[in-house]
């Protein structure tokens, strides 16, 4: 089978196709990826050498780029998202055109293509927010309220999915996940802006009162997911992804700062930003029922793993940032 990965040399996209090409030995991944900030082929360096992987350069809204790397593909894997809340809320319009009008430009290439299946992956902040007291979750039922551009965004996203499977009869899934984390995170996310910034000596800055829950699950956990829904899921069939790891960024970064043996005199905290979203969590059963997933990996042993990649990896993630800790909180 031929896979391609839209946004394949992103965080999760490059995770997913080093998981694909060492799960499916018969198939051959081509990633297709704009290279923006938070692309990078050094995330892809160790796959460079395999036949069975391919990288073309472009961009999702390019209906003629994306019609011509669509020959002879089975499987599309859509992750290419601009996924930055606050870079969002500052410039909205990048987010949507990227988001929304390039997952349009992408279904329609994939249409014209008679493309074997397509998978959405998106996110659950599509859902809105979770009261802090709560413990009830998201389910599949559960209606579309986003309050940012981001997520409004990637809802509209959702629909256009949906849209093409009643419409023209697209096979395809959607996926709604929650906060990943691992190896090959661009350092602007809660956990790796945490650990770098710490590494380079300053402190870590958190949004209010440090208390917003996220569900948080690691990005190989979330690609077996992946394989699963795309190759073994319903066609038409929306499922969420969830480890069922709730954490409030407090906790999350004193486990870090735990694991990197420093005290919360390295936590700094700022005025909260606009829309900030207080709780997420989302209800996995169809996912487990239907299709058997579980994850592997523990919260804690996961993280500590990250902690010490980063720590490993200065090579990878030091072009990436200035010599100074950041001075912007990290999205969440």
């Amino acid at each position: 089978m031929k896979v391609l990965i839209t946004g394949g040399a992103g965080f999760i996209g490059s995770n997913l196709a080093r998981y694909w090409l060492q799960n499916h030995p018969d198939d051959h991944v081509t990633v297709y990826d704009s290279l923006t900030y938070a692309g990078h082929r050094e995330s892809l360096a160790d796959l460079e050498a395999n036949r069975r992987f391919s990288f073309v350069l472009g961009d999702i809204c390019d209906a003629v780029s994306v019609a011509q790397v669509l020959k002879g593909i089975d499987l599309v894997l859509h992750l290419a998202a601009e996924s930055h809340n606050d870079r969002a809320i500052r410039d909205p319009l990048v987010a949507i055109q990227t988001n929304a009008v390039g997952t349009a430009v992408l279904l329609e290439a994939c249409r014209k293509s008679r493309i074997s299946r397509f998978h959405h992956v998106s996110t659950d902040e599509v859902y809105g927010s979770l009261p802090l007291e709560s413990n009830v979750s998201f389910t599949l039922e559960s209606p579309y309220t986003p309050r940012g551009p981001y997520p409004a965004s990637k809802a509209a996203s959702d629909h256009f999915v949906r849209a093409w499977f009643e419409t023209y009869g697209l096979p395809s899934t959607i996926s709604n996940c929650g906060n990943n984390f691992g190896p090959f995170q661009h350092p602007e996310k809660l956990i790796p802006v945490a650990i770098t910034n710490l590494l380079l000596g300053g402190k870590v800055l958190l949004y209010g009162d440090g208390k917003n829950v996220r569900d948080w699950i690691h990005v190989t956990d979330h690609c077996s997911a992946l394989d699963l829904v795309s190759t073994r899921g319903t066609p038409g069939r929306t499922y969420l992804v969830s480890a069922q790891n709730e954490r409030s960024n407090r906790e999350v970064v004193t486990a870090i700062l735990n694991h990197l043996h420093l005290g919360l005199d390295r936590i700094e905290f700022v005025s909260d930003r606009p829309g900030h979203d207080r709780r997420y969590a989302l209800d996995p059963s169809a996912l487990v029922q239907e299709l058997g997933w579980r994850p592997q990996l523990g919260f804690d042993e996961a993280l500590k793993a990250t902690v010490h990649w980063y720590q490993a990896h200065r090579d990878w993630w030091q072009p990436l940032v200035t010599s100074e800790p950041k001075r912007a909180p990290p999205a969440t």
